[in-house]
Order: C-alpha cells, then sequence, then structure tokens
C-alpha cells in the first residue's frame, strides 16, 4: 500500500475531528426532562411518561458522523434506541440506526434502513457480536457520493451503494441533519412485537458521550444544488470523503462485511422474497446483497 493511500484509509477509520461536547453540536428536540448531563455523558431515558430526543444544530452533506453509545442494560424489550441522518420534507433521506431492545439474556439486535426520496423498506437487521449494554461502543455513518457505509466499532456492517448509472436513485442533494432519540416501540421492537415492555424495570436509559461530526456543514438557507456543489470537490480533491481511495471499502472492510454478513445476518430484505417478489432494484446489482442466503 502506498504512504498516501494508507493515509486516506487513515482518515475513514478515524475520521479528523476531534469528539466535542453535546451542545457545541446537538440540542434537545424534545422531553428537557428526560435528560440527565454526568460530567462527559449524556443519558437520555425512557420511562411511561415519555422517551426522549436530540437534533444536531446544522445540517450535513458529506462526511462522517460517530457517536459512542452505551445501550439500556437489562431487560429493555420494546425499547428502540435510534441514532440517524435524515434530511427534512415528504421526499427525505435517511439513513438508520435503530438498536432494538431485549428480554434479558438474548442478543441485542440493530436494524439499519435507507430511505432514498421518501422511500424506506430497505430494512437490514443483525446481531452485534458484543454485549452493548457493557461498555460504550462507536457507531458511525461515513457518507460521500458513491457510497454510505454503516460502521460499528469501525467495522463496516452495511453498505449503499451510488448506482446511479444503472437508473436507482441515490441520496447526494439533501443536506441532513443528525439525530438519536429512544422511544417505546413494543408493537414492533422486539420478536415482532410479541415480547412487550414491562415498565416496572423503568427508566430505560441509553449512555452517550464523545461526539463527532466530521463532514460538510451546509448554511440555511441554501439551496440543495448549491450545497452539493458546496460539499464536494471538483479536480482537486480538496475533501478527505472525495479521496479515490474512499470510493468503495478497501479489501479488508471488504472482508470484514463478508464477515459481518455470513456470522451476524439476521435479515436482508434483498432476501425476502415474501414481501418482494420482485428483486428490488439495487439488490439485483448490489455487490453485497444476494438471494442466496434465506435469512432465519
Amino acid at each position: 500500500m502506498s504512504k498516501m493511500l494508507g493515509v486516506f484509509v487513515g482518515l475513514l477509520l478515524v475520521g479528523l475531528a476531534a469528539s466535542a461536547k453535546f451542545d457545541e453540536l446537538f440540542q434537545p428536540s424534545w422531553a428537557m426532562d428526560h435528560f440527565i448531563h454526568e460530567g462527559e455523558l449524556l443519558k437520555l431515558k425512557l420511562d411511561n411518561y415519555s422517551g426522549a430526543g436530540f437534533g444536531s444544530k446544522s445540517k450535513y452533506m458529506f462526511g462522517k458522523v460517530t457517536i459512542l453509545l452505551k445501550l439500556v442494560e437489562g431487560d429493555s424489550a420494546g425499547t428502540v434506541t435510534a441514532f440517524y441522518m435524515s434530511s427534512d420534507g415528504p421526499t427525505h433521506n435517511e439513513f438508520d440506526f435503530e438498536f432494538l431492545g431485549n428480554t434479558t439474556g438474548e442478543p441485542y439486535s440493530v436494524q439499519t434502513n435507507v430511505y432514498v426520496n421518501g422511500v424506506g423498506n430497505r430494512e437490514q437487521r443483525l446481531n452485534l457480536w458484543f454485549d452493548p449494554t457493557k461498555d460504550f461502543h462507536t457507531y458511525s455513518i461515513f457518507w460521500n457520493q458513491r457510497q454510505v457505509v454503516f460502521l460499528v466499532d469501525e467495522t463496516p456492517i452495511r453498505v449503499h451503494t451510488n448506482l446511479e448509472h444503472k437508473g436507482i436513485p441515490f441520496p447526494k442533494d439533501q443536506a441532513m441533519g443528525v439525530y438519536s432519540s429512544i422511544w417505546n416501540a413494543d408493537d414492533w421492537a422486539t420478536q415482532g412485537g410479541r415480547v412487550k415492555t414491562d415498565w416496572s424495570h423503568a427508566p430505560f436509559v441509553a449512555t452517550y458521550k464523545d461526539f463527532q461530526i466530521d463532514a460538510c456543514e451546509c448554511p440555511v438557507p441554501v439551496t440543495s444544488a448549491d450545497s452539493a456543489k458546496k460539499c464536494s470537490s471538483s479536480e482537486d480533491n480538496k475533501y478527505w470523503w472525495d479521496q479515490p481511495t474512499l470510493s468503495e471499502l478497501n479489501l479488508h472492510q471488504s472482508h470484514q462485511l463478508m464477515w459481518v454478513r455470513a456470522n451476524h445476518m439476521l435479515y436482508d430484505y434483498c432476501a425476502d422474497t415474501a414481501r418482494f417478489p420482485v428483486v428490488p432494484a439495487e439488490c439485483v446489482h448490489h455487490p453485497h446483497h444476494s438471494r442466496e442466503t434465506n435469512y432465519h
């Protein structure tokens, strides 16, 4: 690997931004009385009155956002903790991490989803290879004009590739806010809604620290086209996320993703013939999807 290539790969892995305090980047969206600040830690709590959520003060186009998160301990069935990016409006784009609560002793699962022009239904679900309630782990979304990558402790767990040359729309022209929330979703979150929230275990607490946004900030109001132009390099690759080496996963990351899919994938919409008798267009062309596996 050339020295320059190594530097660029390193940029994707570590990002350039130092971690920031919560209130430099974010503000509470709802239920401020369900926020607890303990030194460098931020806790969001869910009880039978309310959940809580926060959002970024700015919107961004391309780059990498990361949180360090410790999920709800013990019996968290029925709860969802979400970390996501989203634009506004009915034709919004959105990249979701949703951490689905579990009954004590069962593994936590994470569901990811990608919305393009207001249309989602691209769920993937996997078990994590560690207990996310015992310690902090990093959850990141990396986004450029070529791909969206979901990362857990810098291991890619999902890639959504730009296939515009196949006539498939790709989210690259709407600035997005960064959000997180905790709420009750016991109608579907745990075992398809069969296991309900046990409020005797409330409050359910998700704990955050070290917020990082290393991305192109978009002033409001600016048109989408202007933001897209401002936040992408022309010939000179002035933005780190536009480096040619970051247009796809490197070999090591591709192997990591294959390992995740082979060992931890529970559900992939591309393989769900009941929901999608006709294979979704991006699944046909996508290098990281196939119908060969029937996930349980």
